[in-house]
């Protein structure tokens, strides 16, 4: 089985008034290419429909840190939370994928040029619990954990999961950014600045973006950024682009899936594609939900959380991290009979009315106003503030990749194991995948309609 996901989040800033023509700083030299997704991260040539004109601070980005696992660990805290801070304020009736972690990366790059009180509200808002002399060097150990090559398990010929991480600048030609910005994204985000025409070619630049994101996401994430939302007024959009496929370490066989009933959260009934498992796997059984853990061939899982019948709205209100933590505590090996539905979905959130709820106010508010923003860590004239931030996801489950089945069976006898457990997932359902060593929470959602790609 195969799970493909892509996920793309943008933050575009505009000037109050149109900034005057500068030039790039000195240490920001013309480099091979603007950013491309590795594992680790790298830069490459973008390929796009306008001119792009590739800069970045002369220095490497960073393969190995100082950041301790407890430093770590309290990023991760912090994402986690933010994590549930925008599904509790994103999720509604239909199908839900966002990737927290992407968001979080995409914010931080920008919280680098934040100062004042719009730097204090980023921090609370995103749960940056980390001085800021460790922030960025922790988001890119982080990055590095993430994407390290996994090691095939002996004896199955899969490939292990891949994940790959992208993210860009695009910046106004001659727009004077400082070089202490542009270096702390490059050492620590391998961010390069591509340079494009804002103020007279906007929809081009657009265009240009859009295309970068659509290559790096495998062609899954397309037309980012709606029109209208980069004008002559831009001057800058940060971009984190996030791409995961993965094979289940237990494969469904796709001779069982079979049509069946599933029972959307409006209580309609609708037949979708039911696979079928019976595994050796973890799950629990607790106050209004059953959930279960299913494991890919690699470092990371995925923890759905199955509602009982008439408590999905409780359930999914209590999602948290001190609900996961009691899921992880009770989860246990059974011999569980599983029934899932096969799915396939997008989402597009914009998350600028969302962040200003949970608190990140001042950073889209017009400098000129009071309490507005002040993004002066990325150009020294205090006119710049957050327009927009654009959210897309893509998300498909299915049989591919079944084919190596055989390496992926845990021989324990069922003495040992708990009685046997029977989840037929034909209901909404929560869903968390989350890259096991360091916990993070890559993706999150919710499925109440598999019918409804």
């Amino acid at each position: 089985m195969r799970r493909l996901v892509a996920v793309v989040a943008v933050v575009g800033l505009v000037a109050a008034a149109c900034g005057g023509a500068a030039t790039v700083p000195p240490s920001a030299t013309p480099g091979p290419g603007g950013p491309a997704s590795t594992s680790p991260p790298s830069t490459g040539t973008a390929q796009t429909p306008a001119e792009v004109v590739p800069v970045r601070a002369d220095v490497p980005r960073a393969t190995a840190t100082d950041v301790t696992d407890d430093e770590l660990a309290a990023l991760v805290a912090g994402d986690t939370a933010f994590a549930f801070d925008l599904y509790r304020r994103t999720a509604g009736d239909t199908n839900l994928v966002l990737s927290p972690y992407s968001v979080a990366a995409a914010l931080t790059m920008t919280y680098a040029g934040a100062r004042g009180d719009t730097a204090a509200q980023m921090r609370d808002v995103l749960h940056l619990g980390l001085g800021d002399d460790l922030i960025h060097a922790a988001r890119n150990e982080l990055d590095l954990r993430i994407t390290a090559p996994v090691e095939p398990t002996p004896g199955d010929d899969r490939q292990p999961f891949t994940i790959r991480v992208a993210n860009s600048l695009w910046g106004q030609q001659g727009y004077p950014f400082l070089d202490e910005f542009l270096t702390l994204l490059a050492e620590n985000y391998g961010a390069g600045m591509n340079l494009v025409d804002f103020v007279g070619a906007a929809e081009e630049a657009r265009q240009t973006i859009n295309a970068w994101v659509e290559r790096e996401t495998e062609g899954r994430i397309t037309d980012l950024i709606p029109e209208g939302v980069i004008d002559d007024l831009t001057r800058l959009v940060l971009v984190n682009a996030i791409w995961f496929k993965a094979n289940w370490q237990v494969p469904f066989d796709p001779a069982l899936t079979a049509d069946a009933a599933f029972t959307t959260v409006a209580g309609d009934e609708v037949t979708v594609p039911m696979m079928a498992a019976d595994l050796r796997t973890d799950y629990v059984e607790g106050d209004g939900y059953a959930a279960v853990r299913l494991r890919y061939a690699g470092d990371a899982s995925m923890l759905v959380v199955v509602p009982d019948p008439g408590r999905f709205d409780d359930v999914a209100s209590r999602l948290d991290p001190d609900l996961v933590a009691e899921i992880d505590r009770g989860l246990a090996e059974h011999q569980v009979d599983l029934r899932m539905p096969r799915f396939s979905f997008r989402a597009n959130v914009a998350l600028a009315d969302v962040l200003k709820d949970l608190g990140m106010v001042a950073a889209f508010t017009q400098p000129s106003l009071p309490g507005g923003a002040d993004f002066t860590g990325m150009a020294e004239t205090r006119e710049l503030f957050i327009k927009a931030v654009a959210h897309q996801a893509f998300i498909a489950v299915d049989e591919e990749g079944t084919e190596a089945a055989a390496a992926t069976a845990v021989v324990v006898g069922l003495e040992s194991l708990p009685p046997p457990a029977t989840l037929d997932v034909d209901r909404p359902f929560l869903f968390l995948i989350r890259h096991d060593s360091t916990g993070e929470i890559l993706f999150l959602g919710q499925v109440t309609d598999p019918s409804a790609g």
